[in-house]
């Protein structure tokens, strides 16, 4: 890489950092973008070259768009979606995303809610939703799920990884949500905000135990909800 190119680079991921992309609401969150633009914005233009100050212009107008776009469709937050087309228009369209299919009668789901709910702001772009079972019924039939709590992650339309229940969290329902995060980044859903790919594998969080057999204990079967019942 040039080094305009990583100067480049650079910029846009300040554009994209935790603190300014995660989703807030109405005026504040408009602002927060007006204002890293207009920094960025005036780094560029203050360059001595003009390749680059014509390069980078053109890269930080694509990258505000993107950026709307994905705030649009509800990055940076952990949101219900009841339209199943709308489900499977986010899942097949993503290049990372999340889906919880839950049940409302079900505690295990408003558990696994929680955890995602505060993992979702740390990885912006990786989408976060969740589903309420009933309103999906072709895709439930389609990725064959019959036990609640169902984790599913999808890279670039594919479905990649589930978590069934919580036997991959320690078969517990006092998990940390670091266990939950730990096997969604060594997994490979979730990228961190400065992502080495050619760095070991994440073991962020969760405790060695949990590392080196997050299966734990067995439980009765009847601690997850299926479908069929």
């Amino acid at each position: 890489m040039s080094e305009q190119n990583a100067k480049l680079a650079s910029l846009m991921n300040r554009l994209n950092e935790p603190s300014t992309s995660t989703a807030h609401s109405g005026s504040a969150d408009a602002q927060d973008d007006e204002d890293i633009f207009a920094e960025l914005e005036a780094e560029i233009e203050n360059d001595s070259s003009a390749t680059f100050r014509e390069h980078g212009m053109e890269q930080l107008k694509r990258e505000m768009e993107l950026l709307q776009q994905k705030k649009s469709d509800g990055h940076g937050q952990y949101r219900e979606v009841t339209d199943e087309k709308e489900v499977i228009r986010l899942s097949a369209n993503k290049p990372r995303c999340v889906i919880h299919f839950f049940h409302h009668k079900f505690k295990r789901c408003e558990i696994m809610d929680k955890h995602l709910s505060r993992i979702a702001p740390k990885y912006f772009n990786t989408l976060f939703i969740r589903v309420f079972v009933e309103n999906v019924p072709w895709l439930v039939e389609r990725l064959g799920i019959k036990v609640l709590p169902c984790v599913i992650t999808f890279v670039d339309g594919v479905s990649k990884d589930r978590i069934v229940g919580f036997e991959e969290l320690g078969n517990t329902d006092q998990f940390d949500t670091a266990t939950l995060e730990w096997k969604l980044l060594n997994s490979g859903e979730l990228r961190p905000y400065k992502d080495d790919s050619s760095g070991p594998a994440i073991n962020y969080g969760a405790k060695p135990a949990v590392r080196q057999h997050v299966r734990g204990r067995p439980q009765d079967d009847d601690s997850d909800f299926d479908l069929d019942d």
